[in-house]
């Protein structure tokens, strides 16, 4: 099982990425896909889930700035995020859960900095 993210990086305050994890090795439409956060020294936390259904589930901290959606026929999952703010820097991770199933990507830096 391989799960790839992609799309981090450095981008002012105010500004939009958007992370993309490609899945392999899994059935991707049977999965609950979400992306977790942790920053140096803090726990790691939920951002966003998305359920095989399409139904979603959002931290507070980013309910109306930031977007997940899921692909199925690419077994991708993206997290479009806008209105970056310091307090979002993190590094990111993919998940993807299927009953006992669970597993991790190996991360993305993503920096909202002047």
């Amino acid at each position: 099982v391989q799960l790839v993210e992609s799309g981090g990086g450095l981008v002012q305050p105010g500004g939009s990425l958007r992370l993309s994890c490609a899945a392999s090795g899994i059935i991707f439409r049977l999965y609950t896909m979400g992306w977790y956060r942790q920053a140096p020294g803090q726990q790691r936390e939920l951002v966003a889930t998305i359920a095989s259904t399409g139904e979603t589930n959002y931290a507070d901290s980013v309910k109306g700035r930031f977007t997940i959606s899921r692909d199925d026929a690419k077994n991708t999952v993206y997290l479009q995020m806008d209105g970056l703010k310091p307090e979002d820097t993190a590094v990111y991770y993919c998940n993807a859960n299927f009953r006992l199933l669970n597993y991790w990507g190996q991360g993305t830096q993503v920096t909202a900095r002047s």
